[in-house]
Order: C-alpha cells, then sequence, then structure tokens
C-alpha cells in the first residue's frame, strides 16, 4: 500500500488525503515532522516537504498537485473531468485554493519563524491581501458541488479549514456563501470531514 508523509495540518496533505478517500484509493497516512526532517522524508522528496506519497515500486510522488494527478489516473478519472474545459476548471480552482494556502502559510511562517522584532508587516499585509481577494472572489462565485466533485472543491475545503485552522475569525466575516458552502461540504461528504485540517 502507497504509503502517505503527512501533517495534520497541513491544507496540501489534506487535499491528497481527501481526494485519496473520495477516489477510495486506500494509502497508510504517515504522521510525518517537517522540523526533523527525516530520513524516510529527505531520502524519497530532496525537498523535504510533504505531502509525499511513497510508491510500491519504489517510486516516490510530490507535491501535492503531481499526487492529486497521480490518484486521478489511478482511479480512472474520478478527480478530474475528462471534458477539457471542465477539467481546466477544476485545475484553475485547485490552483487558487493552493495559492491561497501559500499566502496563508508564508504568514505563518514569518510569525512562527522570525523574531518578533524581525517580522516584516508590510509582507503579512501583502499576502493577506491576495487571501482576501482572493476569499472575496470565491464568496461571490462559490463553486457548485453536484453530486460528483473535483480536487478543486476537495482542495477549496481542505484551504477553508486550515484558514478556520489559523486565521478562526478571521476569514469569515461577509463571506456567509463561502462558509455555508463548507458546511454543505461536509453535509454532502461527511467521510472526508475527518481530513480537514487539524
Amino acid at each position: 500500500m502507497p504509503k502517505l508523509l503527512y501533517a495534520s495540518a497541513s491544507p496540501y496533505s489534506a487535499k491528497v488525503r481527501m481526494a485519496a478517500a473520495y477516489a477510495s484509493i486506500a494509502i497508510d497516512a504517515v504522521p510525518t515532522k517537517t522540523d526533523d526532517q527525516p530520513t524516510v522524508l529527505v531520502g524519497a522528496n530532496p525537498l523535504g516537504k510533504i505531502p509525499t506519497l511513497l510508491l510500491d515500486d519504489g517510486a516516490v510522488v510530490y507535491d501535492s498537485r503531481a499526487i492529486t494527478q497521480y490518484l486521478n489516473r489511478l482511479s480512472k478519472n474520478a478527480l478530474f473531468p475528462r471534458n477539457p474545459e471542465k477539467r481546466t476548471e477544476a485545475e484553475v480552482l485547485e490552483a487558487l485554493a493552493d495559492g491561497i494556502c501559500d499566502c496563508a502559510l508564508s504568514i505563518v511562517y514569518e510569525r512562527r519563524l522570525r523574531p518578533e522584532q524581525f517580522v516584516f508587516q508590510p509582507w503579512i499585509d501583502k499576502q493577506w491581501e491576495k487571501v482576501t481577494r482572493s476569499l472575496d472572489h470565491l464568496n461571490a462565485n462559490p463553486p457548485k458541488l453536484p453530486k460528483k466533485i473535483t480536487v478543486g472543491q476537495i482542495a477549496l475545503r481542505a484551504t477553508l479549514g486550515y484558514l478556520s485552522l489559523r486565521f478562526q475569525g478571521k476569514w469569515e466575516k461577509g463571506r456567509g456563501r463561502l462558509t455555508r458552502w463548507a458546511a454543505r461540504f461536509d453535509e454532502k461528504f461527511p467521510e472526508l470531514k475527518g481530513c480537514i485540517p487539524s
């Protein structure tokens, strides 16, 4: 069984775990602390980043978008539509969700890793502006939640879970359509809820 090196707080890990569960692909999820740079991780992925998927034949797949594409091929297109236009929509939504996470994570790392006197607030403000602009766009145009979803919707739910974990009370105000969208996602796909960042 493939092993997924992951962290429970990581939105990218959450997306991959949710995608595997949705596509009914069994994986052995192994909690991994990137700060420790364990040999199993850096030996497989020189970037030392999660998620990293270790396949039974010794091959390795990273980062999260490469993994979702791999899972899609393995599941015979359970995660992306075959229609080229709809597939592009799903890929763009995944990219937007991941981009929000990139900005949010850079804020977290700026505050966590720098001594307080060196935290650069203009950088944080710029990243947060990207997050809020993207969230406003999504709130105005929430993606549909059909019976068959794509990695795009999965990535967005993982992203909103991460924002609730790290920025609770800071992203929700004025975005009722997006918060209701997340609640509806959880109602429709309760089996994925356990993978949301925590």
